[in-house]
């Protein structure tokens, strides 16, 4: 059995529209991101596609960071 997750950052859906919605305060919410900018939902597919594929079969018990460097 394989467990694995994607852990995304602020990406640009309707739940986090707070966030990007007002040019001031999505400059607050990336000004801390190295790449400077949200996600876009499709950023996620290919972690989605990775960890479901044979190439992610090896791999179990991570959390794939998908934030545009934030945690770094």
């Amino acid at each position: 059995m394989r467990v694995n997750c994607i852990a995304p950052g602020l990406i640009k859906t309707d739940f986090a529209k707070a966030l990007w919605d007002d040019p001031a305060t999505l400059e607050r919410s990336t000004k801390g991101v190295p790449l400077r900018r949200i996600g876009e939902p499709d950023e996620l597919a290919g972690a989605a596609i990775y960890l479901a594929s044979q190439a992610g079969s090896f791999m179990t018990g991570q959390a794939l960071v998908v934030d545009g460097g934030a945690t770094i």
